[in-house]
């Protein structure tokens, strides 16, 4: 009897560690989830892990941080001083604004002017998306154009200052900043060992790693043309972000005629475009933003040349003919689910 006594005390050493385990595997299985209003839109990230719930809290404090220096709808905004200092000095702002601001007139280079962040004079003429909306005289557009140029952006990475040197100039970093937020909650995850998780900010989606069940995460694209957010295609997705811009998101519709949100800066009016929606896949959620943006205006053949030219971007542009095109590295991730859309030879 002496002698079964070790494998005794084996057997439930082992077993404990079996226990241990197992609790360890639960816990890297726990699921969180946060949703709240900010930036101006409804975010929610889902995250799956031991640290799930202090990654999503550390999450949203930065969002949240974020919205503090970038947006338009605070006077106490870092934005909101550089717009108030235009024509008179430069102002110093944190390394994240000024990170943004850079990143959009890189975009602003690329795209000649298609994106440009001082482009918020005349956004905030229309104010679509807002009960104040409306459509501005052609006069009124004109002398704001006057202002739109992100040529007289002066920028010093030494001081970490912005200066719009016109007066009259603002910043309006709507077309990017939910973008790098995006970037910034998925840093955030993966230092707290999370590796599943789905990011929606607004309809910036990043799916980081793998779902629950192991397969890629299935992504929607919305149709454009209905309203009950129905969806005409999946795509397979992890460690990707997928940005969608579209003339349905917001809009104002006066006497029968619709005017969408988004504003071409050589015009001052909602861009005139052969598209629908574009949406942008690609690992830096910053750049799919700007870029979906983009192309939305540039239009079909522009805008595809543009993303055939960028390395590591992939997209799937919808025409108003209900043609889908989509670049070669999304093609065999993607699912058209309404036979009203058709997936379109490479261009």
């Amino acid at each position: 009897m002496r002698m079964r006594r070790p494998f005794v005390w084996l057997g439930l050493l082992l077993l404990a560690i079996v226990v241990a385990i197992g609790f360890w595997r639960l816990g890297d299985n726990r699921e969180a989830s946060q949703a709240e209003f900010l930036m101006g839109t409804y975010m929610e990230v889902k995250a799956i892990g031991r640290n799930a719930p202090l990654a999503i809290e550390k999450a949203f404090a930065r969002l949240k941080n974020t919205e503090e220096r970038m947006t338009q709808n605070s006077m106490t905004s870092e934005v909101a001083g550089i717009n108030q200092k235009a024509g008179i000095e430069p102002v110093t702002v944190s390394a994240d604004t000024f990170y943004v601001i850079q990143k959009a007139l890189h975009y602003a280079e690329l795209t000649e002017g298609r994106f440009d962040p001082t482009i918020q004079p005349v956004v905030k003429l229309w104010q679509i998306g807002s009960p104040q909306a409306r459509v501005p005289a052609p006069e009124e557009i004109a002398a704001k154009l006057q202002v739109v140029n992100y040529h007289a952006v002066e920028l010093d990475a030494e001081l970490n200052t912005v200066w719009l040197t016109q007066p009259g100039m603002g910043l309006d970093l709507g077309g990017i900043a939910k973008g790098y937020a995006a970037d910034e909650v998925a840093a955030i995850l993966r230092e707290h060992g999370v590796k599943k998780a789905l990011i929606n900010l607004g309809g910036n989606l990043y799916a980081l790693g793998n779902s629950p069940s192991g397969q890629p995460w299935r992504i929607g694209i919305q149709d454009p043309e209905d309203e009950r957010s129905q969806y005409i295609a999946v795509i397979e997705a992890n460690d990707r972000t997928l940005v969608t811009s579209g003339a349905y998101e917001r809009f104002l519709k006066v006497d029968d005629k619709l005017y969408h949100h988004i504003l071409n800066p050589a015009t001052g009016y909602p861009a005139t475009t052969d598209l629908l929606s574009v949406t942008i896949i690609t690992t830096n959620s910053i750049d799919a933003d700007a870029l979906s943006t983009s192309v939305f205006i540039l239009g079909l053949d522009d805008g595809l040349a543009l993303v055939n030219r960028l390395p590591d971007i992939d997209a799937v542009l919808i025409n108003k003919e209900h043609q889908v095109f989509a670049t070669e590295g999304v093609r065999d991730r993607m699912t058209i689910v309404d036979p009203k859309y058709k997936l379109m030879p490479l261009k």
